[in-house]
């Protein structure tokens, strides 16, 4: 099984788009190499610009491309991206719903070695909360070319996020991708697991290891945070009852707090979160990272039986 990074999917799909709309442009904030905008500057030129180490200045910049009908790529890593800019996105993209999209690399603790400053597990909960957002995480390299892709044609601003370390595929190059509609990867009446990016394969394998053992379960993947998928959601407690969410992001606010909200409203379903247990990461291997937080096949099983 081929393994590559869902950051290789937005450097592959935006050159494809740029090459396609002269109204796309790549606004880069210095780290071009890092997030895979490097074949897009060679090729498009015309259509890059870098406003070096200068995230707020990258934002205000898309804005007002954004007013003149380009469709700017706001390029950098999550953590700058969705805090360091988080005001000028509010006030300059959002309020005014403008046709911004924020792409970000390094989201969640793929950062790794990095450390706790270049990780980022609070990204999709912040933008989240602004009016007129779209969040987005693809599971892999195909997904996240063609929710690019949706992402481009979708009027409004978008959080797109993506991760480092190079991941399996877990779709085919011509699977096709709904802003807001999950993807259901598994059937099962016993329980489900819903995840979203890297730990959607995760989920896969926890759901085939509880198979072996006699338990259905049923695997969504929740690409989209914002908006979610409500009636999947809605279903999956219906039919199942008891939820397993799994995520690289803060418990908080996060995926998993999402569909607490929709067991909530309904008055019924039980949910349990596995996800980074709102604490900062550490200089550390990225596999170590999840495993630290429970990220693990391992512990999604163990805790899928324990609901049962």
């Amino acid at each position: 099984m081929s393994l590559i990074a869902t950051r290789d999917g937005f450097g592959d799909e935006i050159v494809a788009l740029g090459k396609e709309n002269k109204n796309i442009f790549v606004v880069d904030a210095d780290i071009g190499k890092s997030c895979k905008t490097g074949a897009f500057m060679k090729a498009l030129p015309e259509q890059h610009i870098n406003v070096g180490i200068a995230e707020q200045s990258a934002a205000g910049v898309a804005a007002g491309l954004a007013t003149c009908g380009i469709i700017p790529f706001v390029v950098t890593y999550a953590a700058f991206g969705s805090m360091r800019m988080v005001e000028m996105i509010r006030q300059e993209a959002c309020y005014p719903n403008l046709n911004v999209k924020i792409a970000c690399s390094h989201g969640g603790v793929t950062p790794a070695n990095d450390g706790a400053s270049h990780q980022c597990i609070e990204d999709m909960g912040i933008l989240s909360t602004i009016p007129n957002m779209t969040v987005i995480m693809p599971a892999d390299y195909n997904s996240a070319r063609k929710l690019v892709r949706a992402a481009a044609g979708k009027y409004g601003p978008v959080y797109l996020r993506f991760t480092r370390d190079a991941i399996p595929e877990i779709y085919g190059p011509d699977e096709q991708f709904e802003i807001g509609k999950a993807k259901q990867l598994r059937d099962g009446s016993d329980a489900a697991i819903i995840a979203n990016g890297d730990t959607v394969r995760l989920a896969i394998e926890a759901a085939e290891v509880l198979e072996a053992e006699g338990v259905k379960v049923r695997v969504l993947d929740m690409h989209t945070v914002k908006p979610l998928d409500v009636e999947a959601v809605t279903a999956a407690i219906e039919d199942c009852g008891k939820i397993v969410t799994v995520e690289d992001h803060n418990i908080i606010n996060g995926l998993g707090a999402a569909v607490a909200c929709v067991a909530a409203d309904l008055g019924k379903g039980q949910v349990k979160r596995i996800g980074i247990q709102d604490q900062f990461g550490q200089s550390a291997p990225y596999e170590r990272l999840l495993a630290m937080n429970g990220i693990t096949t391992e512990n999604i099983v163990v805790t899928v039986k324990a609901m049962l």
